[in-house]
């Protein structure tokens, strides 16, 4: 009668099998065979002199007795001194022991204690035990006599696959044979939700562009009425009116470098105003048609304005020379942005195109025509190397300083008309159709929308949001609409992550564009 064949678990198994191994190669990692020295300082003088001819005539480093040398960005890197107690005749760097280059200079008789197999030393950067890591955490280097020890370790308690993809990547997590992590989308930052808490009246027609002053205690804003208006930011009271334009006001700056606002219009004036004595004192004269938008450079003393007739402009401020006219576009020109680094100016124009400018040439450097219908809104991230457009089609996210691709901002389906952006990463945009939408600027997740009542007495078709622009300190949005009013809006502080929670649902995986 045949017995039944005992079965028994895949650990025990695993386990035995093992054990056998070990037993079989225990002999070879017992205790080393002594080395006739005289016999491996003649192999050893050959060896070098074969492999090391080259760089014999080299100067000896003798920096002392345990010279540890550091390479910084490896993390498995190590750096090897021969024959510790000694003084070093020369220094070894790198995790082979046989490595090339500047920096080591060998001599016929230099000592050396017998080198590990080719194996061993592959895997040696990961084979010294966690106990000696402990003992002494600022010590990168081990010596040729600590890699000869442990040679076989990591060959034991590594699969060869995990040693091997490690070395051929240079020692370095990024190797190509690791698994890579499935793609995922990162989650949004949370932001609290904006609320309208003051609505200011006052002018008479459509309000078309802001301003804030740059100490931040009052903001200009221009308007279909032909005035603009300077408004205190706290209080939201008048404080001045400034008349001389003869059609709408399109566009409104405010230096930074000197007491100057910046206006521009439909009447076809670029007009410098000093605010000492409420005056304008220059007239910036060769636009053909309406000018549509206006900024100033940061650190150049010259005015960018953009026009109708499918030009931009830039003029010397002092002497009212036009330095560069900007031809190129093939249709009105809606807004421009200037910006320190290059390319320096950035345009948005009604035939679907985005234009990077050249200042110093007054050339296109990069055209952009990924919309599919006219551009009307540019904004610069405040920190970042970035800016985004807006369309109807989409919201796009661009790098400079090509202007490559990052992403669309999809659902704010309407005529994008403004957007605006602050260092917290909320980017801001605003339609014709009187909607507001809040993204998060780093994910493109749509987290607020916000569509404000006009105001009393006004159509409800006049609802339309013209621009729309953060206070320096970022604590409030101010907003210009249609309904003749300014609406000025800041953070909800009852606001809290449980009460308005992300509600993150990426349709699909975006790729990772950096």
């Amino acid at each position: 009668m045949v017995e039944d064949v005992q079965k028994h678990s895949v650990h025990t198994l695993v386990f035995r099998s093992l054990k056998r191994t070990h037993d079989m190669f225990v002999a070879d990692h017992a205790k080393a065979v002594a080395i006739d020295e005289e016999s491996h300082k003649l192999k050893m003088a050959a060896k070098i002199r074969a492999d090391y001819s080259a760089v014999l005539h080299m100067p000896v480093l003798k920096e002392g007795k345990e010279k540890i040398l550091h390479q910084s960005g490896d993390q498995y890197g190590q750096c090897f001194s021969a024959n510790p107690g000694q003084d070093s005749d020369y220094v070894i760097t790198g995790t082979h022991p046989y490595p090339s280059g500047p920096g080591i200079a060998l001599t016929a008789d230099t000592q050396m204690q017998k080198m590990p197999s080719d194996t061993g030393v592959q895997s040696m950067a990961l084979a010294l035990p966690p106990s000696q890591a402990r003992q002494d955490a600022s010590r990168t280097a081990a010596s040729m006599a600590d890699i000869h020890r442990h040679a076989g370790s990591a060959e034991r308690s590594q699969p060869p696959g995990h040693a091997l993809s490690y070395l051929e990547a240079g020692g370095t997590k990024n190797s190509s044979l690791m698994a890579k992590k499935a793609p995922t989308m990162p989650k949004p930052q949370w932001h609290p939700p904006w609320k309208l808490y003051r609505v200011i009246s006052g002018h008479l027609g459509w309000v078309r562009s802001i301003a804030v002053e740059p100490g931040n205690q009052w903001f200009v804003t221009g308007s279909g009425d032909r005035t603009i208006k300077i408004w205190d930011l706290a209080s939201g009271k008048l404080k001045l009116s400034l008349t001389g334009h003869i059609s709408t006001v399109r566009g409104v700056a405010i230096s930074s470098r000197s007491p100057y606002l910046f206006s521009c219009g439909e009447d076809k004036q670029v007009k410098c105003w000093d605010l000492e004595y409420n005056k304008v004192i220059r007239h910036y004269h060769g636009h053909l048609s309406a000018v549509y938008g206006i900024d100033l450079h940061p650190t150049i003393d010259v005015l960018v304005t953009c026009s109708r007739d499918s030009t931009a402009r830039v003029w010397d401020i002092r002497s009212k020379a036009n330095v560069h006219t900007l031809s190129g576009h093939t249709n009105a020109v809606a807004t421009v942005k200037c910006q320190s680094a290059e390319p320096q100016i950035i345009t948005g124009s009604h035939d679907t195109t985005i234009r990077l400018w050249d200042l110093v040439a007054g050339k296109t450097r990069a055209t952009l025509t990924n919309h599919k219908k006219s551009v009307r809104a540019v904004v610069l991230h405040p920190r970042q190397y970035t800016f985004a457009s807006g369309s109807p089609d989409n919201i796009k996210q661009w790098r400079f300083p090509d202007g490559n691709f990052i992403q669309n901002l999809s659902g704010h389906n309407a005529i994008i008309n403004t957007l605006a952006v602050n260092s917290d990463g909320v980017l801001v945009s605003g339609a014709d159709n009187g909607t507001i939408h809040m993204w998060d600027w780093r994910t493109g997740y749509n987290f607020q929308r916000i569509h404000a009542a006009v105001q009393p007495g006004s159509l409800d078709s006049e609802s339309g949001i013209f621009a729309c622009m953060f206070d320096h300190s970022e604590s409030r949005l101010i907003t210009a609409e249609a309904d003749k009013t300014i609406k000025v809006y800041r953070e909800d502080d009852t606001a809290t992550e449980e009460s308005h929670p992300v509600n993150w649902k990426p349709e699909i995986i975006k790729r990772k564009r950096f």
